[in-house]
């Protein structure tokens, strides 16, 4: 029989107050303001507010909820545009133990009523720009939630629907108020929903551990450094803004809010505030690149731009690095708290003409440093593809950064934790430097006469036509092939181009079996954060059968 030596590294005293605290980004804020008091870390309008200001609130937060009975589990909706009251949300319900659900503001009635519902919400902050669809998801519940008012002096109309506004809730708050990290870092901090593009949204649970080291992974892998300038371009109710509110409070960076992702105040916050970092998605970046060149005249400095979403072209990145700015591509999911993968770069890549370095940037990436595992491999089996650019798998993560668990889903849990690896439905292929690149959604991919054809590849290819500012690609059901490529277009204004021309300038740069046969010129449907929503172009595509 086998017998194990002592391990001579026991000290005999089990983990204790002194060397061991469970995580939670909660401290983050502590700390920035006790060491930065006095430096800014709010901005929002003329509204200016230090670190020592915004803690105080945050327990006043906090104790008003405590009061109010929230505690352990509870959960505190929040619907919201990028302002200082989400922002402290973010830390003061997960002060009382209770779970932060903060809402996309561009969601209908029956999705919001179904979100409260499913959540259990016991309080809702909402602003009253939003009231036209939350106003009817309360009153067509049962049991709905204590509402509480923001009502935001940047902002007219819409209609107040509680009996207490946010500054007179926290008014009744201790600004002394004594909290608590949790006992244990797995417990819940944030519950965000999926967007429910078939059947209803599913929830997903983020853990105190998680946030924390999602949060110190964005500082380490953008080189934030001490004090950065954020612009809230990135709405902060996705992932809990990709978890930049505790990134912001561990670095004592400042958040320069924004309620509207608009041209005109995104340029004039870069020059005026001095913005350092920013994160959108690539639609964001596109708006900037076809700016006139007289709003973007006077960014004098370094910005770094962190991208993610639809996988961006490489022409987008190429057109922002032309301007100057500094992108970063990452990739990531609702379920590993945002960005979870970043296209890592290197000194070597420094000499390459621009348009080699944008195609290397519009890769995906590796692991960031939270990450644990990151592999291509078969979706049945989970056996690697080669390293070779061109063998296709999904895309499978691992680690303290992917979430707790589908809410009241366990099914759903079970399936995309299968065999310990975290399924993406991501489809890509492993470049043999390591990096992966995705080819599609697996509900994206078109099969064309047997052919797979990425419909990544083929909008990449049109975003280098001069007249095109938006594009998405997606199947055509067709009697012959199965399915073809149908690309619908945004042209750029005062622009015109054909059908017959797009058709010709494809023929020149793609195989002609990935060429899409049909044309749709006009505006694309987008969700709150400019991802292109394909589902309703599927449907459409469909119906260009009966023409």
């Amino acid at each position: 029989m086998e017998v194990h030596a002592r391990n001579p590294y026991e000290t005999g005293l089990n983990r204790n107050a002194a060397n061991f605290v469970a995580l939670t980004p909660l401290t983050f804020l502590e700390r920035s303001a006790a060491i930065y008091p006095d430096h800014t870390a709010v901005i929002h309008g003329p509204l200016r507010r230090s670190w020592a200001e915004t803690y105080r609130r945050c327990r006043r937060f906090a104790s008003a909820l405590a009061t109010a009975g929230i505690g352990l589990g509870d959960t505190v909706a929040i619907m919201a545009a990028n302002t200082p009251e989400l922002f402290e949300a973010h830390f003061a319900v997960p002060m009382v133990g209770a779970v932060l659900n903060a809402i996309n503001t561009r969601l209908d009635t029956a999705s919001i009523k179904f979100i409260l519902e499913h959540g259990e919400a016991k309080i809702l902050i909402t602003d009253r720009e939003f009231s036209k669809v939350v106003e009817p998801a309360l009153t067509s519940m049962e049991n709905p939630p204590k509402v509480i008012d923001i009502d935001d002096r940047l902002f007219e109309g819409g209609q107040l629907l509680g009996t207490t506004d946010y500054e007179a809730f926290l008014a009744d708050g201790d600004a002394n108020f004594v909290w608590q990290p949790p006992d244990d870092e797995w417990q819940a901090i944030a519950l965000n929903y999926t967007s429910g593009t078939t059947g209803n949204p599913k929830g997903v649970v983020y853990h105190h551990r998680g946030a924390y080291l999602n949060a110190v992974s964005n500082a380490l892998s953008w080189e934030m450094g001490a004090k950065p300038v954020y612009l809230w371009t990135l709405p902060m109710f996705h992932c809990n803004g990709w978890c930049f509110p505790w990134t912001l409070a561990v670095t004592a960076g400042t958040s320069v809010c924004l309620r509207h992702v608009r041209l005109e105040p995104i340029l004039e916050a870069l020059k005026q505030e001095r913005v350092t970092h920013f994160c959108g998605a690539p639609i964001v970046l596109n708006m900037i690149v076809n700016a006139p060149d007289e709003m973007k005249q006077g960014i004098d400095h370094a910005v770094k731009v962190m991208t993610a979403g639809a996988a961006p072209p490489a022409a987008i990145i190429e057109n922002m690095e032309r301007l100057g700015f500094q992108v970063t591509h990452v990739y990531g999911l609702t379920e590993t708290y945002g960005p979870a993968v970043q296209c890592v770069w290197h000194d070597r890549w420094d000499s390459l003409p621009i348009e080699k370095k944008a195609r290397l940037k519009a890769r995906q990436g590796v692991r960031g440093p939270m990450l644990e595992g990151l592999m291509v491999a078969d979706p049945l089996s989970l056996d690697p593809v080669p390293k070779d650019g061109l063998s296709m798998g999904e895309i499978f993560m691992r680690g303290n950064n992917v979430m707790k668990g589908y809410l009241k889903n366990e099914k759903a849990t079970e399936e995309c934790f299968a065999k310990g690896w975290f399924h993406t439905g991501d489809l890509a292929v492993w470049h043999e430097d390591g990096y992966v690149e995705i080819r599609d959604r697996s509900k994206d991919i078109i099969i064309s006469g047997g052919e797979n054809i990425s419909s990544l590849e083929v909008e990449d290819a049109l975003y280098h036509h001069p007249a095109i500012l938006e594009v998405a690609v997606v199947a055509r059901p067709d009697p012959k092939w199965g399915e073809t490529p149908c690309a619908f277009i945004t042209l750029k204004p005062n622009v015109k181009v054909t059908r017959e021309e797009i058709i010709a300038y494809c023929r020149e740069h793609m195989a002609h079996y990935k060429v899409p046969r049909n044309i749709v010129f006009g505006p694309l449907p987008k969700t709150s954060t400019g991802k292109i929503q394909k589902f309703e172009l599927r449907k459409q595509a469909k119906e260009l059968q009966d023409l």
